[in-house]
């Protein structure tokens, strides 16, 4: 499993709603709120 960075959901990364990759990382998300939301800012969200 892995944590929507933005809203920290566990997402199951087999049947996650929306994937983006970051330097060189690849995040998984809930929903494709969560994707854009993060694409937006990114740092925001890997800060906490």
């Amino acid at each position: 499993m892995a944590k929507d960075p933005v809203c920290g959901m566990n997402v199951d990364e087999k049947k996650a709603a929306a994937t983006s990759n970051y330097q060189g990382q690849t995040y998984y998300f809930c929903a494709e709120a969560c994707k854009r939301a993060f694409e937006k800012d990114p740092g925001k969200y890997l800060k906490k």
